[in-house]
């Protein structure tokens, strides 16, 4: 009897440790990250894009905002960073206003506490008047196009507003690209909140861990991750992944390259 339970348990313990070497759920453990990293091996069912900077390039926003606040550089990314924190206090607040508004806010905000008068017209025209005609970073359109030959389904995902987003589009050339277009607008609570990104898979139909987001921010990209779902990251210049959040499984300098390891993707 005694031989018998040790050889069960034996076959039991092997059969486990036979089953830990096969990679579940379509992706392979890489363990010389400390960090949890999964190197999938299977495609999303629906790849989402943000939009600004992921996909449009902001340089004509920046001048504009930075010409505003009397071209003081140390500023540009204060106002970023305050856009981004009052967009959050929204969400939370049960408050939501269109991020253009909420970015007009944050541009009296910084030019107050720098002794930069910015009246809100002001504000406004700096900002709402050169997103919207944004052009696409140069690599976008071929990149967009060879995922769609690919077989993809591509919906941009973006705090921008409904009206905003398919304005920018259509002055970009990106329109015809997208079969979807979701802004958290109709949520109305901006990303990273974890819903955003609940809400997004449900309107798709899907399950988180089948959605996949491309974008060139970091804290897009933790609460995508957080959120269960698969993640690329686009590192355009000064972006920076946050250290505390689990590591993407793509992380390139632009989407052409990005695109190369989505359709290698089976």
């Amino acid at each position: 009897m005694e031989n018998n339970r040790r050889s069960f348990i034996k076959k039991t313990a092997l059969a486990g440790l036979a089953g830990a070497a096969i990679p579940q759920f379509g992706f392979a453990q890489n363990n010389q990250n400390s960090k949890t990293e999964k190197l999938f091996l299977n495609r999303p069912k629906v790849l989402f894009f943000d939009v600004n900077e992921t996909l449009l390039d902001l340089t004509a926003m920046k001048e504009s905002v930075g010409k505003a606040l009397e071209n003081r550089s140390d500023l540009l990314p204060l106002w970023f960073t305050t856009m981004l924190q009052y967009s959050l206090v929204s969400t939370v607040g049960r408050q939501y206003k269109d991020f253009g508004v909420i970015g007009a806010a944050a541009l009296q905000m910084v030019a107050s506490n720098n002794n930069i008068s910015i009246s809100e017209t002001e504000a406004k025209e700096a900002i709402l008047g050169p997103i919207r005609s944004l052009p696409a970073h140069p690599e976008v359109k071929k990149a967009l196009t060879e995922l769609k030959s690919a077989g993809y389904k591509l919906v941009s995902f973006t705090n921008s507003s409904n009206k905003g987003v398919e304005t920018q589009f259509k002055n970009a050339g990106l329109l015809d690209f997208f079969d979807d277009r979701l802004s958290v607008e109709d949520i109305g609570k901006f990303k990273p909140h974890a819903d955003t990104y609940d809400w997004a898979a449900r309107k798709m139909g899907i399950a988180s861990n089948e959605c996949l987001l491309v974008a060139a921010h970091g804290w897009d990209i933790a609460g995508a991750l957080w959120a269960n779902w698969r993640a690329a990251f686009i590192s355009r210049p000064g972006a920076q992944l946050y250290p505390l959040a689990p590591t993407p499984e793509i992380n390139e300098s632009d989407l052409a390259l990005i695109t190369k390891k989505l359709i290698a993707l089976k």
